[in-house]
């Protein structure tokens, strides 16, 4: 598929995906007129990029990722490792902003004494 397309499936933007291209995120396929040809993995891919960015992953992180995956599955083990350690950051973030509701509902709840 073409990069409109690729960006309408991806909800990103085609500048978005080529800026992913230049960095090294994704490597994608070529016609013989040199269009971006996309396929379905390379969807998933984007995704799962897409996902880890909301998730907080910094970018060179995801790079590194990248470039793992690439190489193929002699890179298991380290890609593996590389989303444990992120998860640790996901579940400490967690931890982080279930204080932070906890303190917000405590507040509105003093809020709520006061008008009754």
């Amino acid at each position: 598929m073409k990069i409109g397309k690729m960006a309408e499936k991806t909800g990103l933007s085609e500048n978005t995906l080529r800026y992913y291209e230049k960095k090294g995120l994704i490597r994608v396929k070529r016609d013989r007129y040199q269009r971006r040809i996309y396929s379905e993995q390379d969807i998933a891919w984007v995704q799962f990029i897409q996902r880890l960015k909301d998730m907080g992953m910094l970018l060179r992180d995801i790079h590194r990722y990248a470039e793992l995956r690439y190489q193929g599955d002699s890179t298991l083990v380290e890609r593996m490792t590389m989303l444990q350690h992120h998860r640790e950051y996901v579940l400490a973030q967690q931890r982080k902003w279930q204080e932070h509701l906890a303190k917000l509902d405590k507040k509105i709840d003093i809020y709520r004494h006061k008008l009754i």
